[in-house]
């Protein structure tokens, strides 16, 4: 091959290559894309302003033990990035019980910054949620958690905290989660001032409606959280979802599944594309529950699929297919 020859295919290579920078560039991350989050009035948006509506499973209580502890791992978060097409994770953090929290510290720790180092390598929103259906008789052991979580993170723009999962119906908004929650957030704010902050509600986190005629006040970027089960759950939860959206909250689903409240059960898709239009029309960000093998109609994995995310659709469950699909196209 001549010179000339050799010139000619160098400035083509250059050019391709000056061609190509504009679509590399738009290759870019949702932390990249959206960078830090704030609350405006009822929506979430991004520094850019605009609505942010984040999708992304949740994985399963990390309680060890429990059977979920295997996929709270990078080659899972990566998975769910690269295949699911994933803006955002959920961890599970169990806070009680059997290889809970305040059992095993440490195990559950460690579970949680595998998920946050992990989602902040892939340029990933992560809730870090505090699995409890009791948070408030264990206030000291939160503050614990959420102290140190915000010293290693609160400077990133990946950490979303969630103070309290599922307050029971037997807790009162005003009476228990509100001055439980008035208790936790200043000990993150004064780490953090800025990353979001997701509230449970009462009634496994569904009367949204009640919150939101009081809501906690005097501090940013507050976030309140909706759970539904597609099965048990229809338009009567809606319904408090869009009074509370009209009372000026925003909210987020932190968690939710297509089958019933149990866990269990059917995928009920009718129902389910009921709930994707609501978050859609609203701009409302959502993790579906969950990241686990076990026999349960809401997990996302069939029995004994391997814990190195390098799954093909033959290792999902009806439930699984139905929500990578939700999610990758989100």
């Amino acid at each position: 091959m001549n010179k000339q020859n050799c010139g000619r295919l160098s400035i083509s290579a250059i050019f391709l290559f000056l061609v190509a920078l504009p679509f590399t560039a738009l290759a870019k991350t949702p932390v990249e894309q959206h960078g830090q989050l704030a609350v405006m009035g009822n929506k979430i948006v991004g520094s850019h302003g605009k609505p942010v509506s984040l999708a992304g499973p949740s994985f399963f209580w990390s309680n060890t033990g429990w059977g979920a502890e295997k996929f709270y791992n990078a080659d899972v978060v990566r998975h769910l990035k690269q295949d699911w097409k994933a803006s955002v994770v959920r961890a599970a953090i169990g806070a009680e019980g059997p290889g809970g929290y305040s059992e095993d510290p440490e195990g559950n720790y460690q579970r949680a910054k595998a998920l946050i180092d992990a989602a902040i390598a892939e340029g990933l929103y992560v809730i870090v949620d505090w699995h409890s259906h009791h948070a408030e008789t264990h206030t000291d052991d939160a503050i614990v958690f959420f102290t140190r979580i915000a010293q290693a993170y609160g400077d990133t723009p990946n950490v979303i905290y969630e103070i309290y999962n599922e307050p029971l119906k037997a807790a009162d908004w005003a009476k228990t989660i509100k001055p439980y929650a008035e208790t936790v957030i200043p000990v993150i704010r004064k780490i953090d001032s800025d990353n979001l902050i997701v509230v449970g509600t009462q009634a496994w986190s569904q009367d949204v409606d009640e919150a939101s005629k009081n809501p906690i006040l005097g501090i940013n970027n507050i976030v309140y959280t909706l759970h539904f089960y597609a099965g048990t759950h229809k338009e009567e939860l809606r319904k408090k979802a869009e009074i509370a959206l009209n009372n000026g909250v925003a909210l987020m689903v932190t968690e939710w599944g297509t089958v019933n409240a149990d866990g269990d059960g059917k995928v009920a898709k009718e129902s389910v594309e009921q709930w994707l239009t609501f978050m859609k029309k609203h701009d409302l960000s959502f993790c579906t529950w969950s990241m686990h093998d076990k026999e349960e109609g809401a997990s996302i994995l069939k029995p004994g699929a391997s814990a190195d995310g390098n799954w093909t659709d033959s290792d999902l469950t009806e439930n699984g297919l139905y929500l990578k699909q939700i999610i990758s196209n989100w």
